[in-house]
Order: structure tokens, then sequence, then C-alpha cells
């Protein structure tokens, strides 16, 4: 059996993306505005997080918020694009293996996004992209738990099942950064005991025990995924969401399957990792495949090896 690699651009999953970057590189802003205006919440924050991976953007957004200091759309791609280029000056190397400066030229990236989008979420207090980006920032800068928390609370007034803001908490509330397991498992028992039937949400579960697997020892996390009673409960998960009747491709779809064919995948339950394989087809994420080794597609095409000859039934 011959299995093709997967294919790792987010635009091939959402084409609305290659319009956007293409209307950023041309510098067409009307263009991008009438993508995102157009989209939906979850959809919009998705997007505007994506399309800020496009190199070369900063003085395009610049140029739009001298004109029109109103423009949250705009802040929040820039306050976005700030966050990468600082989160790759860091790299995704736990704090110990970070040099000083790495961290001053970091959080000067962070202080320079908090600069471009507190006074947008005080103009624009109805932006949900605003308060996700912001959460990002609070973690990066160490603001604290307590802040970190106001912010979400803010978002969550807003939109209650913004899964984009609530995995941006979840993080928070790991103890890497400054938080516990019991505070991670009462935030992500809420979200999963409110998120509707067929809900993405419900990869939340799948997505806190990756976290809590791979916390210490990543060489533990097969062991740790594969206890009986932690498989069930993200079997569980998937009968709320993936597998449910209602669940929609909508954007994030390809993340929410990836998580939860990762999850599967490591903790042995091999017919459930490939009906997950099997709704993306080729569609991969760069999360979470690339916090458990170096090349997510090398990693991900190993895992869907593995799954093969498994029948689903």
């Amino acid at each position: 059996m011959l299995l093709r690699p997967p294919v790792m651009d987010p635009a091939a999953a959402y084409p609305k993306l290659t319009t956007l970057r293409t209307g950023l590189r041309a510098g067409d802003w009307a263009a991008c505005r009438a993508v995102l205006d157009s989209a939906e919440p979850v959809e919009r924050t998705e997007l505007i997080r994506s399309a800020s991976d496009t190199d070369g953007i900063e003085p395009l957004l610049r140029q739009v918020l001298d004109r029109d200091p109103e423009d949250s759309t705009a802040a929040a791609v820039l306050g976005s694009y700030l966050v990468r280029v600082g989160w790759e000056i860091r790299s995704s190397y736990r704090a110990r293996h970070v040099s000083r400066k790495q961290f001053e030229a970091f959080h000067e990236k962070l202080r320079q996004a908090e600069h471009v989008l507190y006074p947008a979420t005080e103009r624009r207090p109805d932006d949900p992209a605003l308060w996700v980006i912001r959460l990002t920032v609070a973690r990066g800068l160490e603001l604290g738990q307590d802040e970190a928390r106001r912010r979400y609370d803010r978002l969550a007034e807003i939109d209650p099942q913004h899964l984009p803001g609530q995995l941006q908490l979840l993080q928070q509330l790991c103890p890497k950064w400054g938080g516990s397991w019991p505070a991670v498992w009462d935030f992500v028992g809420r979200v999963a005991g409110t998120a509707p039937f067929g809900a993405h949400n419900h990869m939340i579960i799948a997505e806190a025990h990756i976290e809590e697997a791979t916390d210490d020892d990543w060489g533990s996390a097969r062991r740790r995924l594969s206890v009986a009673g932690v498989q069930a409960v993200i079997k569980e998960a998937a009968n709320r969401s993936v597998w449910h009747p209602e669940f929609r491709r909508s954007h994030g779809w390809v993340l929410v399957l990836n998580t939860f064919a990762a999850a599967f995948s490591l903790g042995g339950d091999l017919r459930s990792a490939k009906s997950m394989f099997r709704m993306l087809g080729d569609f991969g994420s760069e999360y979470p495949w690339g916090s458990l080794a170096p090349s997510p597609a090398s990693t991900i095409w190993l895992h869907k090896l593995r799954t093969a000859f498994v029948r689903e039934s």
C-alpha cells in the first residue's frame, strides 16, 4: 500500500486563506477585509492567525492602521504577526533551553503586539480575534493566571464556544506556564460539558490528555495515553464530536481530527486512529504532531502507516 505524504499547508483545506495571502502580498487590504468580514467568528480568528505567517506584511498593516485606527481587523493581523515573529525568536523549546538574548527579543515583540492590540480591544471589545491573540501575549509575557483568565472571560462573554481561545487558555493553565493539572481538568470539563453535540470543542479532551502525557517525558506519552480509562474518555469525546452526525467540516476541522488521531495512535487504539486518518484524507496539521517529533509530516506518515492494515470494524 502506497501512502501519500500529508498535505500540511492549511490553505489546501481552507481556500479562503489563499485569497487572503494573495491580498496581503499584493497590498490589497480591501480584498483581505472582504474575506475576513464574511467569515464566521472562529474561522475569522484562525484565518487571521494563519495569514500572519505571511512575511513582509507589517508595513501594509501599519499603513492601514495609520489611516484608520478603528480597523480592529488590521490590528488583529498585525498583532498576530508580531506574536508569530516573537515566538519564532523564542523557539518552541522549554524555557531552560532559551537564551537571555532570545527572551529579550521575544518579549519586545510581544510588547509591540500588546501596544497594537490593547487600544484595538478598547475600541472594539467585541472582536474575539483580538482577545485570542492577547491571551497568547499574556502567556508569553508571563502576566499570570489571573490576567489570562480575565482576558478569557472577556472573550467568553462574546463567544462562549470560541475554541481558539479555549485552547489558548488551556496552554496557560498547564504547569509549564504556571498553572496546575487540577486547573486544566476543571476547565476542560466545563468546556466539554457545555459544548453541543458535534462541536469541535470536545477535542479539548484529547488535547489535554496529550499535554499531560508529554508534560515531563515525551518518551512516556504512549504509556500514559494507553491507559484504558484515558482511551475511553477520548473515545467518548470523539463520539460527541467527530463521530457525531452534527459534526461540521468548518474551519478548524483538520486540527480537530489530527488531535484525535494523535491521541488514539499514541494510545494504541489503531482502529480509532485509522478512522481519523480516513476522515482526514491527505490533510495534516503541524500541531500536535510537531510537539511530538521534529518533522510533523513524517510523523503523521509513520502513524498512518501503523494503521494501514487495521480493520475499522
